[in-house]
């Protein structure tokens, strides 16, 4: 039984990793066909450039949340306190690099200005 847990953990932490690879891959992808397309055309604009950056952080916040997964499901096989001191100092890298990206994207999308909230 436990070893049937450890394989099934083991896949879990793969599908996780290979997961986080797809979304990033996919999204770096679809933000260097925006920003190709605009160059392309000769029709350069700040708007378009910044479509291609909330589409690639997206798609990293995304890829992010799947690492922290798959590190999570890693330190449960084979907990001791050296792998939970690193799962905790790789939670709040991520975790914090989550939220200044989540951050910018709420700043980038037009309309979506929160200084004019917080000051009324």
């Amino acid at each position: 039984m436990e070893l049937l847990i450890k394989n099934l953990s083991t896949t879990a932490i793969y599908i996780c990793q290979l997961l986080a690879l797809f979304v990033i891959s996919i999204g770096l992808l679809k933000g260097l066909i925006i920003f190709l397309r605009t160059a392309l055309s000769l029709s350069s604009s700040a708007q378009t450039f910044q479509q291609s950056r909330l589409q690639m952080g997206y798609s990293f916040s995304l890829g992010l949340n799947f690492l922290i997964g798959g590190s999570i499901l890693r330190t449960t096989i084979t907990p001791n306190w050296e792998d939970i001191g690193r799962l905790a100092a790789i939670i709040v890298i991520r975790t914090v690099l989550n939220y200044l990206l989540l951050k910018t994207i709420q700043t980038s999308i037009p309309g979506n200005d929160s200084s004019e909230s917080t000051q009324t």
